[in-house]
């Protein structure tokens, strides 16, 4: 019995130990896909990266999670796509959300900052400044307002 408790205690052990080896710690951009290394270029081109979460999943694909010094929260798929990008309460860089979406919450949201966007597979979900979140389909059109914040 002791000897069968301890080579199970030794499996969860090993296991767990194996899985901690998926997740990986850098600050070195060329780590990163083309795509991200391009998307942070264009959008945060004077950022500096503070650090960055690869993580590789044995049934998923790997997936980067960068933290800039700035704060600014970006998730990239595998593919270096980006999707979600949180810069706290600072606004969103320019052009970074699609131009009907920004069209839209200037004339209805005319005194608030949008400060966060996560891409999902049928839609987007838009972060504003006095925690409003905003729910949009990929092409553009106001579906509803998730959760009022503050």
């Amino acid at each position: 019995m002791k000897k069968f408790l301890l080579t199970l205690i030794m499996v969860a052990v090993c296991a767990s130990s194996a899985f901690a080896i998926f997740d990986k710690y850098t600050i070195n951009r060329e780590q990163l896909p083309d795509n991200a290394r391009e998307m942070l270029d264009k959008y945060f081109p004077k950022a500096k990266v503070g650090m960055i979460k690869i993580d590789k999943h044995l049934l998923k694909k790997t997936d980067y999670d960068v933290k800039l010094v700035n704060g600014t929260k970006i998730e990239f798929s595998n593919a270096g796509k980006w999707t979600s990008v949180d810069c706290g309460s600072s606004a969103l860089p320019d052009g970074l959300v699609p131009n009907t979406i920004a069209k839209y919450i200037t004339k209805n949201f005319p005194s608030v900052k949008t400060v966060s966007i996560k891409k999902k597979t049928t839609s987007y979900e838009i972060g504003l400044s006095d925690g409003v979140l905003l729910k949009f389909s990929l092409l553009g059109q106001f579906k509803e307002v998730i959760s009022i914040g503050n």
